[in-house]
């Protein structure tokens, strides 16, 4: 009995720290489609550029860096309830303007659902919270 309780425990520890899913993009690639990211954002570093840093984006409320002026657009999105995931931020980068009325980001949005799928993956590497994808 004893040794069946121990590995139960063992099995539910291990479980705790595996994402339910994989994120679908290459973070590889994505790295190299952040290069057009990179004037305004940093995504390993804490440190805000002309846009929010992006460390621990995912899981995140919208508006919420410490130390970034946001538009009021983007302070309403995250009072609303929106969080950073996977889908919300996939949305938002096809059509940041678009996404989010009154964003200050001017980039126009990335153009394929690979090249958005694989700077999720990116992102995710410098997250806390595990992306997922079904």
């Amino acid at each position: 009995m004893k040794s069946s309780r121990k590995a139960i425990l063992v099995a539910g520890a291990m479980l705790a720290f595996v994402p339910a899913r994989a994120v679908a993009g290459d973070p590889v690639a994505g790295q190299q489609v952040f290069r057009t990211c990179v004037a305004c954002h940093h995504a390993d570093t804490e440190r805000n550029k002309v846009g929010p840093h992006l460390v621990d984006i995912i899981g995140r409320t919208p508006g919420t860096v410490e130390g970034f002026r946001y538009s009021p657009a983007m302070i309403r999105f995250g009072e609303e309830g929106n969080v950073w995931d996977e889908e919300t931020i996939g949305a938002y980068l096809a059509d940041p303007r678009g996404f989010i009325r009154g964003s200050r980001m001017i980039f126009v949005g990335l153009r394929t659902q690979e090249d958005i799928d694989n700077v999720i993956a990116y992102l995710a590497q410098f997250s806390r919270a595990p992306a997922a994808t079904e």
